[in-house]
């Protein structure tokens, strides 16, 4: 599920910083990267289901690499996770409301965060 209208798309940040926010949000990079990309995972149990909320993002200057680089960030995704399959992002699935207002409430304290940096 895209979560669109949650103001990030197209916000700018350097890496480093960014890397900062996500951690204390509890969103975890990892090796979710290449020089151009980069992704960051929370993982969110609710009774039998697991979700995953990830941000994404791509460098507008500089490389990924050298922790220098200014990320713009994309439309934040929630999925759900089907073992052994993996995670659907799709439009049918169903999410819990709990689930969607964890997401959007994380979501906006990383706008807040980012946007003190503009």
């Amino acid at each position: 599920m895209k979560m669109e209208s949650t103001g990030l798309e197209g916000l700018s940040v350097e890496l480093s910083r960014l890397d900062e926010i996500m951690d204390e949000l509890g969103l975890v990079r990892a090796g979710q990267w290449d020089y151009e990309r980069v992704t960051y995972d929370r993982k969110i149990e609710n009774l039998d289901e697991t979700f995953y909320l990830r941000v994404q993002g791509y460098a507008v200057d500089g490389d990924i690499g050298g922790r220098h680089a200014i990320i713009k960030l994309m439309t934040p995704l929630l999925g759900k996770h089907y073992y052994p399959h993996g995670i659907e992002y799709g439009e049918g699935e169903a999410f819990p409301s709990s689930i969607v207002t964890t997401c959007k409430n994380l979501m906006k304290q990383l706008k807040e965060e980012v946007s003190k940096l503009q």
